[in-house]
């Protein structure tokens, strides 16, 4: 009885001391982030922030990038356009009168004119950061962080100079609601030096046909799918696809992140249907939650 009773007190210390285990975040690469892109099979699941940590700087700002690289996120979505002389600059709208306190079509604004406003803040409130370049923001990537360039396939050939110039070739990402005999034709001389990522709408009619075109001659590194619903066919092809060799990227962004925020177990789902990229607008929540779950360094 008495080796029993000091039995049952070893296993309850253990017990506690289990429970005192904090997930603590590994220190990763860069060549650690883009082995972990390339390998569409391990159970690690990528966290894309998008357009930066902007909950807590502004959308597009350099700072925004910097809390990512920060807080451990994979990769970071950036929207890529030009302006009126032709300088690239991150912005997600057409115009500047959201995300600043100028207004304007960046199209019809010098860069020099742009440098006149400053980004605002979710309560709209003017603070001390300008719209950046998109050079200062592979720059800062450079090294730290995966980078997937958004809004930039119709003038890729100005950003591939920015992307040369700034020797960030294998970290960025380029993506494109665009069939493989689409891409192969206008962006075929960039497919050695660029990862590219078509995106995938499954409610249209030939999301099947688009995407085993894809899979059976030429896998790309990872598929963008646009879900509507947890309804949508082929959802419960994921895993195939993982196992043909290209990862699975799934948006939480939106009504599933504002959940997750009062329950994190809504994450789940996009765990039990083989998701392993994951774009959210809550990076250090979901950091945290697969972290926890053992499905993040």
């Amino acid at each position: 009885m008495k080796k029993l009773i000091q039995f049952l007190l070893v296993l309850t210390l253990c017990s506690c001391k289990v429970q005192e285990i904090k997930v603590t975040p590994k220190k990763q690469t860069i060549e650690g982030f883009i082995a972990n892109l390339k390998d569409s099979q391990n159970k690690e699941i990528m966290v894309v922030a998008h357009r930066g940590d902007w909950r807590n700087a502004p959308e597009n700002s350099l700072q925004a990038i910097q809390n990512c690289i920060d807080m451990g996120v994979d990769m970071v979505e950036i929207d890529v356009r030009k302006t009126k002389d032709g300088v690239l600059v991150l912005m997600h709208d057409k115009t500047i009168n959201r995300t600043t306190n100028g207004k304007g079509k960046v199209s019809e604004l010098t860069y020099k004119e742009l440098q006149k406003f400053y980004l605002v803040n979710g309560l709209n409130k003017k603070t001390a950061h300008k719209v950046p370049t998109l050079e200062e923001a592979l720059k800062l990537a450079k090294g730290k962080i995966l980078v997937n360039l958004d809004k930039s396939y119709n003038i890729f050939a100005e950003c591939y100079e920015v992307i040369k110039k700034t020797k960030t070739q294998s970290q960025v990402l380029v993506k494109g609601a665009k069939t493989r005999q689409n891409v192969e034709a206008e962006f075929g001389d960039y497919l050695d030096d660029i990862l590219f990522m078509p995106i995938v709408k499954l409610s249209s009619d030939n999301a099947y046909e688009v995407v085993n075109d894809y899979l059976k001659n030429w896998p790309p590194v990872a598929i963008e799918f646009s879900i509507r619903n947890n309804l949508e066919p082929m959802i419960d092809q994921f895993d195939r696809v993982r196992k043909s060799g290209s990862s699975v990227w799934v948006n939480s962004i939106g009504n599933d992140d504002e959940q997750a925020a009062l329950n994190p177990k809504i994450y789940n789902w996009y765990i039990y249907n083989n998701v392993d990229i994951i774009q959210t607008d809550r990076p250090q929540l979901l950091l945290n939650y697969l972290r926890k779950k053992g499905y993040h360094y």
